[in-house]
């Protein structure tokens, strides 16, 4: 009796040729995992074809209510934003889908798991690293680390001499990923950075110059930093996530094109379609201007970027993030309210808050009279915080430092 790898498959020309790959080169039964994140119609010939193309038994996983609560969710508390553009929609997916293979792998009693990921990427990185997390028994294969192929041409070949069906159209070039949260882009004419990505490209919105000519409203309501009502409507995750994807799509909301830095340590060229995660995420934001105190909000921002480098580097399950998690979950006790959100023409523009923990007092803030702030309190304040620089300044008049 044969030995079974589970693969982590998209029914993509790669995890399509690894199939035969795998029982050629190593014997193994092959179980196809594919992991339901919101891949849409792309979902519905994937099982046909990976039993044409070898697999023993397909899993198709629905994941998309655990994908929203326990991923994207966290990671909107978190306000990570990899480099300042690049909102993580493949870096969060991954750990999932990688959970998700080990699961499979176990219950099948499978003695390896492999992926279609290559060796210039990230994913390699992330996927394997949750493996070794969830399950370090578990052997690991790359092919694309392995095998001779190295062109989309030599795949198709191979494919070709096993009748394995592959697809080959041209319509759209570009490498892609999607999910409840994003699509990206790669490859193609965006391979260089001064190319304006083609106006045919989006495909979960609309280019922003053609988007409607008045404005949109929504808002969003906020508890403990997890949103859960649109328009005053309470949503359930995924159905709370598809409906501000609509409306941002509509209204040409979401367009990141960034040249990042990979992990292994080549930059790369990506557009990314995040339309209903910009609106949360800016939401988000703006609750917590007003929610937050001033040191707690600073030091979030740099919490927010160690975050982001662990989710982009596939550090998902490790105990840092564990903990930040913690730091996180203390930080959004208060950040509960409604954000009045402006879409306009791609623009996400916060333009109303309110909250019951609110920490903006108009008594304080008023540039009217007030009961309330002694200005004459300052003086003090400033001889004091101004100490340090006072007393350098007149060490350097004293020594002639200073003219």
């Amino acid at each position: 009796m044969s030995k079974k790898v589970v693969l982590a498959y998209s029914g993509g020309l790669d995890t399509s040729i690894i199939i035969p790959w795998l029982k050629e080169n190593y014997g193994y039964e092959v179980i196809a995992m594919v992991a339901d994140v919101g891949q849409g119609e792309e979902l519905e010939p994937l099982e046909e074809k990976a039993l044409r193309s070898g697999a023993s038994k397909v899993y198709i996983e629905d994941v998309k209510e655990e994908f929203v609560r326990d991923f994207l969710f966290p990671l909107i508390r978190s306000g990570a934003v990899y480099e300042g553009k690049y909102l993580l929609g493949t870096s969060i997916a991954r750990p999932l889908i990688a959970k998700k293979l080990v699961e499979v792998a176990e219950k099948e009693g499978a003695e390896a798991v492999a992926h279609g990921a290559t060796g210039k990427g990230n994913d390699q990185v992330r996927f394997e690293l949750t493996v070794k997390a969830l399950n370090p028994d578990l052997k690991i294969i790359a092919p694309w680390r392995e095998w001779e192929i190295r062109s989309r041409e030599d795949a198709i070949d191979y494919a070709r001499a096993r009748g394995i069906p592959v697809p080959v159209g041209k319509d759209r070039p570009y490498s892609m990923d999607r999910n409840l949260w994003h699509l990206s882009h790669e490859g193609a004419d965006l391979e260089d950075p001064w190319n304006e990505p083609p106006r045919d490209l989006y495909m979960l919105l609309v280019p922003p110059e053609e988007a409607p000519d008045r404005p949109v409203y929504v808002e969003i309501d906020f508890e403990a930093g997890v949103p859960v009502a649109v328009d005053g409507e309470k949503l359930p995750p995924v159905e709370l996530l598809a409906r501000l994807n609509k409306l941002g799509g509509e209204n040409g909301i979401g367009i990141a094109d960034l040249v990042e830095n990979r992990l292994v340590g080549m930059k790369s060229r990506g557009v990314y379609e995040t339309p209903g995660g910009t609106i949360l995420v800016e939401a988000h934001r703006h609750l917590e201007y007003l929610t937050l105190d001033r040191m707690t909000m600073h030091f979030k921002e740099i919490v927010a970027c160690k975050y982001a480098e662990l989710v982009y580097d596939g550090l998902w399950y490790s105990p840092l993030r564990e903990a930040l998690d913690a730091f996180i979950a203390s930080t959004q006790r208060t950040v509960t309210g409604t954000v009045r959100v402006k879409l306009y023409k791609g623009n996400c523009v916060p333009v109303g808050v309110k909250s019951p923990y609110s920490l903006y007092d108009p008594e304080l803030a008023t540039f009217s009279r007030d009961e309330v702030y002694n200005q004459k309190d300052a003086e003090g304040f400033i001889n004091l915080f101004g100490l340090p620089l006072k007393v350098r300044a007149l060490m350097e008049k004293r020594v002639g430092l200073r003219k």
